[in-house]
């Protein structure tokens, strides 16, 4: 069973990270099981099913909510690159709201091959970029897809883009309304992209 120790705060604070909230208490636990892109290509064949991959996101905070969002609709999984993506930290954790251990966090080393064997498997990949003159909901038919979320400011990458299916924008409010703005939160994005793509009838 467990066993607990009691000890000083200090001795806690040494062993979590730099500003990490826990309220005197820490607990010792296994690494949560990741997931794999095989297990997006072996869904059965026919079902629906919506992805999400973040190319270089790295603030954890919004990896997290794109997590909830992805637990909140559904999603089969959340793809990221393994050397420009957070840890499975505690912050990470409490954005998530407990998605995490909901929500297969599947890590790659190349984000652009992950995309070709999904395709290969039958899922269309769509890149979000707002200048993209495609609104999302015109992908909201196909049966598996992946949406793919570059880092706030950066967009997508090159190759990223380029090994898509196909680049679609959100659509917003018109230019010059007022309180229009041109572009949202990574976070907001995902959740916005993750309703239009997994409930395509309730548009």
């Amino acid at each position: 069973g467990l066993a607990a120790e009691w000890v000083a705060r200090e001795a806690i604070d040494r062993v979590l990270p730099h500003g990490a909230v826990h309220q005197g208490i820490a607990l010792l636990a296994e690494p949560l099981s990741s997931g794999a892109i095989e297990d997006l290509i072996d869904l059965p064949a026919g079902a629906h099913a919506v992805a999400v991959m973040l190319d270089q996101v790295t603030d954890p905070q919004n990896v997290g909510s794109v997590l909830r969002s992805a637990a909140a609709f559904g999603a089969a999984g959340v793809i990221v690159q393994d050397r420009h993506a957070p840890e499975e930290t505690g912050a990470l954790a409490k954005a998530a709201s407990g998605a995490l251990e909901t929500v297969p966090l599947i890590r790659t080393v190349n984000l652009s091959r992950a995309l070709g064997a999904l395709r290969e498997a039958g899922w269309w990949a769509v890149g979000l970029d707002q200048e993209a003159a495609a609104p999302l909901e015109d992908f909201a038919g196909h049966d598996r897809v992946v949406v793919v979320l570059g880092a706030e400011g950066a967009g997508l990458r090159r190759l990223v883009a380029e090994s898509c299916d196909a680049l679609a924008a959100i659509r917003m409010a018109a230019p010059g309304r007022r309180g229009a703005v041109d572009s949202l939160n990574v976070a907001n994005a995902a959740a916005v992209a993750l309703y239009v793509l997994a409930n395509p009838r309730g548009l």
